[in-house]
Order: C-alpha cells, then structure tokens, then sequence
C-alpha cells in the first residue's frame, strides 16, 4: 500500500487557532517550502489558496488542518471549494512535542510530517457538511434539552416533596402532561406564608418549563425524523432504530468513504472486538475507545431488539445455550448492528 507521499507534490500543514491560522508547506520529503500565518477570515482564505498555488511545484497538493470541526472548520471549507484535498489531523501528542517544544509554527510542520507517512488508501478525510451538520446542531440541542430538563425535574420533585399529602403523591409519580398543567395553573392560597408562597411560585414555573421541553423535544424529534429521510430512506424502518439513533449513526458515518469499510466502522463505534484470551480461555471483550456517541446509539438499538424483536431474542437464547453472558451476547449484537448499518448507509447515501 503505497504512502502518501509517494503520490503527491506537495503537502500543506495547517495549525488552526481562533484568530490566525499557521500554515506550512513542504516537499513530500518533508523538507519545508514557505510558512505563512493568514487571518481567520474570507481575506485569509483566499490568501492561502493563492499562497500555495504560487509555491506548490506540482498539481497533486494535499491540506492537513489540525481541527476540522473546531477553528479550522471555515478553513476547510474553503479550501475544499477550491478544489483542494483537505484530511484530517490530530493534535500532536505529548511524547511528539517533547523533544521539538510548542509553537504554531511547529504544530504546523508536525502536521505535515504526520500526514506524509499515512497510508493513501486510508486517508481521514473531513466529515461533512450540509443536512449531516444539520442533524449535529439538532443533536447537541436535544443533549443540552435532555441535560436542562432532567435537572429541572429534580427540582420539582423536591418541591413537592415538601408539600402536603397531595404534593407527596404526585412527586412519587410520573410528571405527566396532565399534571404539569394542572401544576403551570396553580395560584398560592391568600393565607399562604411567604415560603410557601414563594415554594408554590418555583413549582409553576418548573411545570411551565418542563412542559415547553417537551413541547421541544417533539419539535427535535420531528425535524430529526425528517432530515434522516431525506439522507437515509428507509433507515428508521428497521427495528429498534428511532430518529435519534438513526441521526447519531449518520451524523457518525458522515458520508460513503469515510470509513473504508465495516470493520473500520464498527472500530470508530467501539463495537469490534478486543481480545482478551489467556491460556486456556478464548474471548473477547468490549472495545471502550472510538465514538461513544455512536456507541451509545448501537447499545440503544441493540438494547431494544433484545426486548422486542423475536429473531433477536431467539439468537440471545442460543447464545445463552452456549454458555455466553449477556455482556459478551451484546458484545455480538453491537458487531453485527455496526456491519449492517455501515452497508445500508454506504448504499443508501452513495450520490447517484
């Protein structure tokens, strides 16, 4: 498998900040041409790609931006409409800077170098753009909805717990629509004291709170639903997948090619198996790295068929015949969900 710097002219290293970007490039010996800072900004944009169409001595340029989805993502964006390769590349770690020191422009070369020795066919090209990012935004909002309204439910059962028999009961209970309107209508006696007052205020406004939560849940959940068909048809149809799995999978994936293949799909997600066999015992066990955002997503589905899909259950009762634990069942299940959801998007979302 050739490297890639055996295919290229030339590769640019680009350290991102807030501001200014440093940017370097340099032969594929790794031996630099020119550095330059640009601006964080349409201006800077355009300076860089006719920085390196002036210093480039070939046609075949490669971009490395270190934070794709942070202070490079603008960056990335235009040199991509400029026609320019642009990959992915991680923060220099700990024992790479040890003997070489911290600056921008030594990120930069750093950057260069580790995009030179990746293999050409396994390229970590940027995640995409467009209804993909959509479902990002629209996920980190449910996150912060989900996180918000957890909380506030805390509260005000604590509240009612601190209220009369009736208040008790109802903090023991689920917070139905039903009570928290009866709750968002509730008025303090005239004779209430001033803690009980104030008590009976919180609670009001709690109730009102929660119930425009889920008002916006289903919101999320509606345009979730809807931007998963128009990327994936047919994605939510099989079992055990809601919109909010599906968005997470797809948001994940990105787009065809981005993961080389199902076993590189299913590392990303933290569903391939690690080894983990000494002496006489043969295993595996669960890979903790990758995507724990994905991984979740793939745990939920896999949860779900366990408890509802009859070809699931019957594979679960084999598997326990055969003397595995549930862990190492899910462990199974997690595998084959990630080999079949990495080829249904791979078809579903290929351009025509």
């Amino acid at each position: 498998m050739p490297m890639l710097a055996e295919l290229i002219d030339a590769v640019v290293g680009a350290d991102t900040h807030r501001d200014t970007h440093q940017l370097e490039i340099a032969h594929p010996t790794g031996a630099p041409i020119d550095v330059r800072s640009i601006s964080n900004d349409t201006c800077g944009f355009t300076e860089a790609v006719g920085w390196i169409a002036e210093h480039a001595p070939g046609s075949r340029v490669v971009v490395a931006i270190e934070g794709t989805r942070s202070y490079g993502a603008a960056l990335t964006r235009a040199l991509t409409e400029a026609g320019l390769t642009v990959i992915e590349c991680e923060q220099p770690t700990r024992r790479a800077r040890r003997r070489k020191g911290k600056s921008d422009a030594i990120d930069a070369h750093l950057a260069v170098l580790a995009a030179l020795r990746l293999d050409a066919a396994k390229l970590p090209t940027p995640r995409a753009e467009g209804d993909r990012e959509a479902l990002r935004v629209l996920l980190c909002a449910r996150d912060e909805l989900t996180t918000t309204g957890t909380g506030q439910t805390n509260r005000l059962k604590a509240l009612l717990r601190d209220g009369d028999d009736t208040d008790r009961a109802l903090a023991r209970g689920k917070l139905t629509d039903i009570t928290l309107n009866r709750l968002a209508r509730r008025r303090p006696p005239p004779e209430a004291t001033r803690a009980q007052a104030v008590r009976q205020t919180e609670i009001r406004r709690l109730a009102v709170a929660l119930r425009d939560q889920r008002r916006e849940l289903k919101h999320n959940r509606a345009q979730l639903q809807a931007i998963v068909n128009d990327l994936a048809p047919g994605l939510t149809d099989h079992n055990g997948i809601g919109p909010v799995c599906a968005a997470q999978v797809i948001v994940s994936f990105s787009h065809p090619g981005r993961c080389r293949s199902e076993a590189a799909f299913a590392a990303l997600g933290g569903t391939s198996p690690i080894e983990a066999s000494s002496g006489r015992t043969t295993r595996h066990r669960l890979n903790r790295g990758g995507d724990r955002a994905l991984n979740k997503a793939i745990h939920t589905i896999a949860r779900t068929r366990m408890r509802d899909c009859p070809a699931t259950q019957a594979y679960v009762t084999r598997r326990f015949a055969e003397g595995k634990n549930e862990a190492e069942i899910r462990r199974c299940l997690k595998r084959y969900i990630a080999r079949q959801l990495h080829r249904f998007l791979t078809t579903a979302m290929a351009p025509a």
